[in-house]
């Protein structure tokens, strides 16, 4: 069996719904599809869930919500078949009604996921419609979770059985679930972190032993490069699973960070294919040579923020300060993408978080922290002199790191430009 995994852009209106429906339509084999929310709904639930906190702009946000899956539905079926989604907005309708609790992540954990949820319904009824006989399978019954809200962690053993009953492929050959969403054993939803709906392909490919995992997006595979900053970016037919692990450490985009390591431990190809030239080979992630000979690989990490750090004292940077700065770094749940250690100072680049203030201000209370707003990280692995030149080329480099296969460079944000 496979399993496919479609993104939001592939899905974000009635004739992307229509192009899913011919591309798994190519398939015999027994498959799992896993769909993400439909376009940009998962920013739009996250905006109801910030007016729904706040008490402020509820029904307009909505609305917005509703309209454009009714639109969805009204260009795919009958006049007869418009009332599909009723059931799932009004129970999201019944839960704005209540007051929020105040843990933002929890709520927001309770109201996002039914972007996946509508989604799904929609797209396995229109299959279902069409003669693509399949079942929908709400997974948040079998991808179970603990209850740390908005990043769950996966109970792998209880998870690997349950899927294994469900997906039995006894009488049914096709199943549409949701990406990104789980529960906890309590029935509380969980989400499995932004952009997690690769890694819940790869969660079923583990339990299930796939032949391989697809993810159908929007460009040819993997390349080399973000086309929209780089334009002379290139497809990368062939990556092993340690070079793809290396990339998204790095900020990749393309592949969710979680998604390659239980892949690579039952050693199942992840093909990176296009859902608009689906008969391309695209890319293929498997176990092969860690010494494939690959070009310079370019990953931009913007909206960055550099920390230093340093003992009010000037005092050495020992393991027991880094232990404290790691500690509150973390509580915080901020993303620490590059760091530099010396006698007494300490440098990290993050992501720009709402909870950086927070940091900040409490780690002044020990420390002297200095810090620089709207940075960029431009990470070149297997990097040349060429490659460096070409990036760095009227910038104005903060910090930097270089190693034996990447170069890595804090700089202050600006416009990009390339000479063809």
């Amino acid at each position: 069996m496979k399993v496919f995994k479609f993104g939001g852009a592939s899905v974000k209106d009635a004739d992307g719904v229509r192009n899913l429906a011919s591309i798994v339509n190519r398939y015999n084999d027994p498959l799992v599809v896993v769909i993400s929310a439909m376009g940009k709904m998962t920013n739009a639930f996250e905006e109801l869930v910030q007016a729904y906190f706040e008490g402020n702009g509820i029904e307009e946000h909505y609305n917005k919500i509703k309209d454009y899956h009714q639109k969805i539905v009204a260009d795919l079926f009958d006049e007869s078949e418009n009332d599909l989604l009723d059931e799932w907005l009004e129970i999201i309708h019944l839960k704005l009604e209540t007051e929020p609790s105040l843990n933002f992540d929890y709520e927001y954990d309770q109201i996002v996921p039914f972007g996946e949820l509508m989604s799904t319904f929609i797209v396995s009824a229109y299959l279902n419609k069409i003669g693509w006989e399949n079942n929908w399978i709400d997974i948040r019954k079998i991808l179970r979770t603990d209850d740390l809200y908005r990043s769950a962690g996966v109970n792998w053993e209880l998870t690997s059985r349950l899927m294994k009953e469900v997906f039995s492929f006894d009488g049914d050959k096709r199943y549409i679930t949701q990406g990104f969403i789980g529960s906890t054993d309590t029935n509380l939803t969980t989400t499995l972190g932004r952009e997690g709906s690769d890694y819940t392909g790869a969660i079923i490919s583990y339990a299930l032993d796939a032949e391989s995992l697809s993810i159908w997006k929007d460009v040819p595979g993997v390349l080399n490069a973000d086309p929209r900053w780089y334009p002379k970016a290139q497809m990368l037919d062939e990556l092993s699973y340690w070079e793809a692990i290396e990339l998204t450490y790095y900020g990749a985009q393309v592949i969710h960070p979680k998604t390659i390591k239980p892949l690579q431990n039952k050693q199942i190809p992840l093909l990176v294919k296009s859902f608009i030239h689906p008969d391309n080979a695209g890319t293929a992630i498997k176990a092969t040579e860690q010494n494939l000979q690959l070009p310079p690989i370019y990953v931009l990490k913007r909206n960055q923020t550099l920390l230093s750090i340093s003992p009010k004292d000037f005092s050495f940077i020992l393991e027991e300060n880094l232990s404290e700065i790691f500690e509150v770094i973390s509580r915080h749940r901020i993303k620490i993408n590059l760091m530099q250690s010396s006698a007494l100072n300490f440098s990290v680049c993050v992501d720009h978080h709402k909870n950086i203030d927070a940091v900040i201000e409490e780690l002044s209370n020990h420390y002297g922290v200095l810090y620089n707003t709207n940075m960029e990280l431009v990470t070149i692995r297997h990097y040349t002199q060429e490659a460096i030149d070409e990036v760095m080329e009227n910038k104005e480099v903060v910090d930097s790191q270089v190693s034996r296969k990447t170069a890595r460079y804090v700089m202050k944000g600006s416009e990009w430009s390339f000479n063809e």
